[in-house]
């Protein structure tokens, strides 16, 4: 009987991704933004050495041009695993997917980095569904080998640049009682209309993100932006305490859910491979219910207001605070007295 299962990080460990490698006997397929933990690289080069066909696609670098996986792409083909960059149609391959066998595929919000592992909060899916399995490496094969994929209007996963805005506004659309978001980013105005209107009808709506001083500096506007009007409308955001927030979770009617590595952001959905995975399995939606609660337990409301914005990104001390055009007062006077700059004309 085909299923599907969930892994929540930091709860859960490595290990069932470890076991999924280590029970490959055919072929192993993995699409990664970033590849560097020791653990899932030694299974993955046991793998190869015991005869399984190894494909491996990193994305080649960020926006920034940092190149990441270097170090664990030269390891890879030492061992005698084939390693291509992934498809050079998009600017960043954000995708994290891994098929075993043509059977078992997992579909993930985190990188293959130890900290991911540890310290965030993440997510993946894993579905024996083979339509599911055949759909990503259908993309895999097209994205191997520089070719257009679309899996049409039926499709069973989320795929970006195609129909993930569409996926995830429809489902927003339909929630009818409550709506809980987990996102790195809230920048995309289409969604970020849809959760409005859902509040206003009445889902009870609550957001999870990262603190904004995790944005990038051209990115602050509208990144708090959008979690400003939201926080307008009377929907409630927070912060996690003791984690970092890297997951991509929508949760709705404690009945389905959406589980992937989208950031809700116009260059996630427009310019970037992504995928995620819709989700109505009890077991699963019940497990994400759970996490949910208790991430919403273990959270502070964030302060979007002037002040509460100037002291979050004035903290790292790289500034941004003046692209929103605060009115601080006598916070704004006091912050420029003692500013190194202040005293340059003296």
């Amino acid at each position: 009987m085909f299923q599907r299962s969930i892994i929540v990080f930091p709860d859960d460990t490595i290990k069932s991704i470890v076991d999924a490698i280590d029970s490959a006997t055919k072929s192993i397929l993995i699409k990664m933004f970033l590849f560097s933990d020791p653990e899932l690289l030694n299974a993955v080069i046991a793998a190869k050495q015991r005869g399984v066909k190894v494909k491996v696609m990193l994305n080649p670098s960020r926006r920034s041009g940092e190149e990441e996986n270097e170090d664990t792409r030269t390891k890879l083909e030492a061992a005698g695993i084939e390693v291509r960059d992934s498809n050079p149609c998009f600017v960043i391959t954000h995708e994290k997917s891994m098929v075993i066998d043509a059977r078992l595929a997992f579909v993930k919000s985190l990188n293959w980095e130890t900290k991911n592992f540890t310290e965030t909060r993440d997510y993946a899916i894993i579905t024996s569904h083979p339509h599911e399995v055949e759909e990503i490496m259908l993309c895999f094969e097209a994205d191997w080998h520089r070719r257009d994929f679309d899996p049409g209007e039926d499709s069973y996963l989320i795929w970006c640049s195609l129909n993930g805005r569409t996926r995830i506004a429809k489902f927003i659309d339909q929630a009818k009682h409550t709506l809980f978001v987990q996102n790195e980013r809230f920048q995309d105005l289409v969604i970020i209309e849809r959760i409005v209107r859902a509040a206003s009808r009445g889902v009870k709506v609550h957001v999870m993100v990262p603190p904004p001083h995790t944005l990038k500096m051209e990115k602050i506007v509208e990144g708090v932006g959008g979690l400003r009007i939201m926080d307008d409308v009377g929907i409630k955001i927070h912060k996690l305490k003791h984690l970092k927030l890297h997951g991509k979770m929508l949760l709705a009617d404690g009945c389905r859910a959406i589980i992937g590595s989208i950031n809700l952001a116009p260059g996630s959905f427009d310019h970037r491979r992504e995928l995620a995975i819709e989700v109505h399995d009890a077991d699963v939606v019940e497990r994400l219910q759970k996490i949910a609660h208790l991430d919403w337990e273990n959270s502070h409301t964030l302060d979007l207001s002037d002040e509460g914005l100037f002291d979050d990104l004035e903290h790292r001390g790289e500034g941004g605070s003046e692209k929103l055009v605060l009115n601080l007062h006598d916070k704004d006077k006091k912050h420029h007295k003692n500013h190194p700059d202040s005293h340059r004309d003296k």
